[in-house]
């Protein structure tokens, strides 16, 4: 059994504490939230009053946060994880932030002795409630192997991506793919409808032939097809617009950081933009299906 603190209890963090506590590990956990603690506390989780009351005894502090500056003040803060963690506990933030942030904050733990890795995840709440979430991991390899029997027990696929802040770039890049995918996707299906194809004659043949893709077959944004999608259930999240605009924006920070050419992930940034500018941004990124279709 290990001690663990999980700081950030929100859709994907209290499902993943509570698979660490199905795994027999102690699990410190805190929230600003009192209803996420309370949710916790119901999963079998230690509810703590600060961070400092739940890293104080943690042999592994476990963060997932909005964004980069939510990361920074949880761990250098006065109050934060830099300064209250135990000697020698290893240090695994799961938030999606930008990766200059990620970097940052494993240089500074490094300098205060401690081994840090980011830990991204893909795999939305589904994942995080069945524990088959997949985990990209930068930082050493030696903190890769001390972290990975507890990101085991959260998901099915691990993967070392590198040095520090190469998990956010593979995360970052992987978003950025799946939200132009899935705009393709919107529009390949509005023109079939547009010409005469219904939905699903439509699915049966792209499915089996070059245009196949995840955010076709498993994910479909048109009803029908995949009964399991978002499509069929009014477009209800399972990972919303606004979070995929997020990773949208941060994909085209790194890529004007990194001088890289992403023209398609520019356009899909703004569509996704045009969501949250007709204040539809809480439906599921599929949902994009309606701003293409001209619905919104």
């Amino acid at each position: 059994m290990t001690a663990i603190a999980f700081i950030g209890l929100g859709n994907m963090g209290g499902p993943m504490a509570a698979n660490l506590v199905k795994a027999m590990h102690a699990v410190a956990a805190f929230d600003l939230s009192r209803e996420a603690l309370a949710r916790a506390r119901e999963a079998g989780c230690a509810a703590a009053s600060s961070i400092v009351e739940a890293v104080k005894d943690a042999d592994v502090v476990m963060t997932m946060l909005p964004a980069g500056k939510h990361v920074r003040a949880a761990y250098a803060g006065d109050d934060g994880v830099f300064a209250h963690a135990r000697k020698g506990a290893l240090l695994i933030d799961s938030s999606t932030i930008d990766v200059e942030t990620a970097r940052s904050c494993i240089a500074e733990a490094r300098k205060r002795g401690f081994d840090m890795l980011d830990a991204p995840v893909s795999g939305g709440v589904g994942g995080a409630a069945a524990g088959t979430l997949t985990f990209m991991v930068g930082g050493s390899v030696e903190a890769f192997d001390r972290a990975k029997p507890i990101l085991q027990a959260m998901g099915k696929n691990i993967f070392h991506a590198g040095g520090p802040g190469n998990g956010q770039a593979a995360k970052i890049a992987n978003n950025m793919l799946l939200g132009i995918t899935m705009i393709g996707t919107c529009e390949a299906f509005n023109l079939a409808e547009r010409l005469g194809l219904d939905a699903q004659t439509f699915f049966n043949i792209a499915s089996t032939a070059s245009g196949q893709s995840w955010s076709m077959t498993s994910y479909c944004p048109a009803p029908g097809p995949v009964p399991t999608a978002p499509s069929n259930r009014e477009y209800k999240p399972g990972f919303s617009a606004a979070m995929m605009l997020k990773d949208m924006r941060l994909a085209q920070e790194a890529a004007h950081a990194a001088k890289a050419a992403t023209p398609l992930g520019a356009q899909a940034e703004a569509l996704y933009a045009l969501m949250e500018a007709a204040g539809k941004d809480s439906l599921d990124f599929s949902g994009v299906m309606k701003l293409i279709r001209g619905d919104l």
